[in-house]
């Protein structure tokens, strides 16, 4: 439940980019009065009603026909909207959504970039006015991952995110308690092996310090893998993948306790403990059946995705 990587980000921004295109032209169209050009007043008060609607927009300046910044920086500080005397006469002229707004298009937006003052991906839009003293341009930055989740609806639960990462985290710490347990247990067994000198030939007392250890290595396995797709890494819910990823990993975990667990059956019962090999059967059983289960699921699962990306894809 991390924050969305670059990647994500950008490609979510791809599959929705006609999507964000529209949505920003009905922002900037919204608030395309010629006033924008002389009114710092008006400026102030149409940044606070977008962002108070939407709240990926993060910067609004306005530039005149020759591409110079004729107005102040307008943007949200301590969650107050207002103007900060900064960037007033800087030609932009060279900035991509200038030099390509004279065109006949009157929206421009630039592709994703690293903003130099938040080191976040952004976007910038910009959109031709006209009043009587000439042309000018409206310029707003948008921080394009809080854009990406207004879009699909996931703000509500990012607020939870804390929430659910401290849960997670105290059932990781749980499980890795555990494990220290294991081990200790493990180890007082070895130590006890050990004092005794010569282990008696047929002995199981091995095969129990091995089941501590291998315990301990699936529950270790499990946490790592709670501890890294649910809080340390990002998570697309969106995304049959990332739910297909998680079930592999904690199948696989399974799977190898399993595995060798049903080992050391069958070797007590090579050991003459014959009561231990239909129950190292079926666990051999038990570990094929999961292994064609996971692999039936991972392919049907990934044949779906794509069938889901080429349906997204259609015009």
């Amino acid at each position: 439940m991390a924050a969305m990587s670059y990647l994500s980000v950008i490609e979510r921004y791809h599959e929705h980019e006609q999507l964000v295109k529209e949505l920003l032209e009905s922002i900037l169209v919204g608030i395309s009065d010629p006033l924008m050009l002389s009114d710092p007043g008006f400026r102030v008060r149409a940044m606070a009603e977008i962002a108070n609607s939407y709240p990926f927009i993060e910067l609004l300046y306005v530039l005149d026909g020759d591409g110079v910044q004729i107005s102040d920086n307008v943007a949200i500080v301590n969650r107050v909207v207002q103007a900060i005397p900064v960037g007033r006469n800087l030609s932009r002229s060279h900035r991509p959504y200038f030099s390509k707004a004279q065109e006949t298009q009157l929206l421009k937006i630039t592709t994703p970039y690293l903003s130099n003052a938040s080191g976040q991906l952004c976007l910038s839009a910009s959109y031709r006015i006209e009043d009587d003293s000439g042309r000018g341009f409206i310029v707003v930055d948008i921080n394009l991952t809080q854009l990406i989740e207004f879009m699909m609806g996931d703000r509500a639960r990012r607020r939870a995110t804390p929430l659910f990462k401290g849960v997670y985290t105290a059932l990781v710490v749980g499980l890795f308690i555990m494990v220290l347990v294991l081990i200790s247990m493990a180890t007082v067994d070895i130590a006890a092996l050990l004092a005794e000198g010569v282990v008696p030939s047929g002995s199981i007392k091995p095969f129990s310090i091995i089941i501590f250890i291998t315990l301990a290595l699936a529950v270790f396995d499990l946490g790592k893998t709670i501890l890294e797709e649910e809080v340390l890494m990002h998570k697309d819910i969106f995304r049959h993948s990332s739910t297909r990823r998680t079930i592999t990993r904690f199948i696989s975990t399974i799977l190898i306790a399993i595995s060798i667990e049903a080992l050391l059956t069958m070797f007590k019962a090579s050991l003459g403990e014959m009561k231990y090999v239909q129950p190292a059967i079926g666990m051999m059983f038990a570990v094929v059946g999961l292994l064609v289960g996971l692999g039936i699921y991972v392919f049907l699962g990934a044949k779906a995705e794509l069938l889901l990306k080429q349906g997204n894809g259609k015009p």
